[in-house]
């Protein structure tokens, strides 16, 4: 419906702004923040200004650094850094375009930053076919169709000759106002056609339509010219360089893309580009399977194999028209990287396309398995299932087998809940010999323990079981100090205190605290100070309790956890807080303007700014950017009539004393 002509035109009218931009390619879909990268790639000299976590995190991603796979919550955070840090200079406008075509990290990434950026002078404009949930909930755009007499002025203006009318008026009611094949499709028909005659194109649909008018075009160029198109549509990084190497190596002349460039197909400087994405399917879709087959191996010849490993494995993959044991251990290897970034779904990508490239029946197995793994970590359980299918229906060893009866337990458990998942893990566990237990619990499914241990072992110290809440604690130790993550060791922190005494317990709460902060588990996080709250009140530190129990109970009411909120409300309460005096309704002052409120938001903020955090250390606490802060505070002092944040504590209820 011509998205991308809208999204040139506003970048063009963005005078002012600093402009990136970035697209989503189809074939890169399985490279976890491939479509991040585009778009932050004239950013990153600024990195050095993120936090340090944020910026490993964003640096890991992008394989600029190595380490942990990065949490993708981090990754959010600093790129939201990122933009904020750029635009404090001059306003930033970032363009995505084709966001059905983004990696699944890229779009969750971009969705959560787009959803936080507040009083930033940025801004973040999606063009989509159809809107993912990634950026669901923020404010759309439906561009439609264009009305009868527009439809008939676009057409008319690229006619070369005359159009009997019955004709144009068929092209119009068919093309349902849509611009780009309202200007194709002409292209693709003959003198004959344009005369008279309803000589349109059969049932095909409309984007159909439209290829097949590039195709018609493609088919009209020299032998040269449609190689070096196939071989440029084969390859989405644009690298004009990469594109000339690979053509060398089929042999092709350097001038082979003229007819191309010169039909206004494709352009070969400074970047590759075709006219639109289905000029490049086209292209594609015109050379034999053997054809594309060969574009992809060149392609793989002319990749760097130590600056760009993946892209070369996935061209090799491509170029791969029988199994091939070698290809499939680079796939492997390239899914191990994957998962080191933090992209699980490329991982899972990779694998099953080492599956499919595997000769031997059990390595075949095996790797089903590794991939139906990878799926169910990423949340593809439909998938996981299926991969699961094929290897059960292959050769499996008895440690194999025993772990396929595991996954097919963590899928039931993962599906929701139900009768099935408890005998399947039983069955699973019986299999398995001490999936090997060091193995299993190293193994990424430790998410079925990390809710259930740590529930059970606070209920069992709430109720006086400490044997049963030691025992459940040595199981829940040994599973996260195998993982190593700071959820695992957060929550273990969290779990440890609650049968600790004085400064240890103290220690431990601090310990949980500084650990799932640096994580997306949010709930995780606001239970652990609700919980170190309530320890600092029984042991009579009521002032210090109420910090960590108004912190808790903003977060709870925020995430809507109402339940764990009123016990927090509660313990408030025990702790010497009135009930009137929730934050949330905070706003009164000594001027008068006892009707003005604070939102949910600015209450939030003005209480940490009155309890002395920095605006770097609000951001943080509240997974805001700086900027935000700010403004949140501007609006604070408006609306409670005061001029600095050292005036909040007597305007503020249930402020320390000054």
């Amino acid at each position: 419906m011509g998205k991308t002509a809208l999204l040139d035109y506003l970048a063009e009218q963005a005078s002012g702004c600093q402009v990136v931009r970035a697209a989503g390619v189809q074939s890169e879909m399985e490279l976890a923040f491939a479509g991040l990268h585009q778009l932050c790639a004239p950013l990153l000299e600024r990195t050095d200004r993120l936090p340090v976590p944020q910026r490993d995190a964003l640096r890991i991603a992008f394989g600029l650094s190595s380490g942990p796979a990065p949490e993708r919550f981090l990754v959010g955070l600093a790129v939201l850094g990122l933009v904020s840090d750029v635009a404090g200079e001059r306003p930033l406008l970032c363009v995505v375009d084709d966001v059905q075509w983004l990696d699944r990290t890229s779009s969750q990434v971009l969705g959560f930053v787009a959803r936080r950026l507040g009083a930033d002078p940025v801004g973040l404009v999606f063009a989509a076919r159809v809107p993912g949930d990634d950026v669901a909930g923020l404010p759309e755009l439906a561009v439609e169709g264009l009305g009868p007499s527009d439809a008939r002025a676009l057409l008319d203006s690229v006619l070369t000759g005359p159009l009997d009318a019955r004709v144009r008026d068929q092209i119009v009611a068919e093309m349902r106002g849509n611009p780009l094949a309202l200007l194709e499709l002409p292209r693709g028909l003959s003198p004959t056609e344009l005369a008279g005659g309803f000589g349109l194109p059969g049932v095909v649909p409309l984007s159909g339509r439209i290829e097949q008018s590039f195709r018609g075009q493609i088919d009209l160029l020299p032998a040269s010219a449609r190689r070096l198109l196939v071989l440029a549509a084969a390859d989405p990084s644009g690298d004009p360089l990469l594109v000339r190497r690979a053509a060398e190596r089929l042999g092709l002349p350097a001038d082979a893309g003229g007819p191309a460039a010169d039909a206004g197909l494709v352009e070969f400087s400074p970047r590759v580009r075709f006219r639109h994405p289905l000029t490049r399917s086209a292209a594609y879709r015109s050379a034999t399977t053997q054809e594309r087959g060969q574009a992809h191996a060149a392609l793989a010849e002319a990749t760097d194999q130590a600056l760009d490993p993946d892209r070369r494995a996935w061209h090799r993959a491509a170029a791969a028209l029988v199994p091939d044991e070698d290809v499939a251990a680079e796939l492997e290897r390239c899914a191990d990287r994957a998962q080191a970034r933090g992209g699980l779904a490329a991982a899972a990508a990779f694998l099953e396309r080492a599956m499919t490239l595997t000769p031997e029946p059990a390595g075949r197995a095996g790797r089903a398995l590794a991939a139906a793994q990878a799926n169910l970590r990423a949340g593809a359980f439909d998938k996981a299932r299926d991969l699961l299918a094929t290897a059960e229906a292959g050769p499996l060893d008895d440690f194999y087998d025993a772990q396929a009866d595991l996954l097919r337990g963590q899928l039931a458990f993962a599906s929701g809940p139900g009768s099935d998942a408890p005998p399947l893990l039983l069955k699973a566990a019986k299999r398995l010999a001490l999936a090997a237990a060091l193995r299993a619990s190293e193994h990424k499914h430790i998410y079925a323990s990390s809710w259930a241990w740590p529930e059970l072992i606070e209920a069992a110290v709430r109720t006086g079981d400490m044997g049963l809440a030691g025992e459940t604690l040595d199981r829940l130790t040994e599973t996260t100090k195998a993982g190593g993550t700071d959820l695992g060791l957060g929550i273990d922190a969290r779990s440890r205190a609650l049968l600790s005494e004085g400064e240890a317990a103290e220690d431990l709460y601090h310990e949980a605290i500084s650990r799932l902060g640096r994580t997306r588990r949010r709930p995780d996080l606001a239970r652990a100070h609700l919980l170190f709250g309530e320890w600092l009140r029984r042991e009579r530190r009521r002032g210090e309790a109420r910090g960590q129990l108004r912190t808790a109970c903003h977060m709870l009411e925020a995430m809507g956890m109402e339940a764990f909120a009123e016990r927090a409300r509660r313990e408030l309460a025990a702790a010497g807080e009135p009930m009137a005096n929730r934050i949330a309704e905070a706003g009164r002052t000594s001027s008068g303007r006892a009707s003005q409120q604070l939102t949910a938001q600015e209450a939030q903020v003005a209480q940490l700014a009155r309890d002395g955090l920095s605006n770097p250390d609000i951001a943080a606490r509240l997974f805001i950017s700086t900027r935000t802060v700010q403004y949140h505070l501007g609006k604070v002092f408006a609306k409670l009539g005061i001029d600095s944040r050292g005036q909040l504590h007597r305007v503020l209820p249930g402020g320390p004393r000054r």
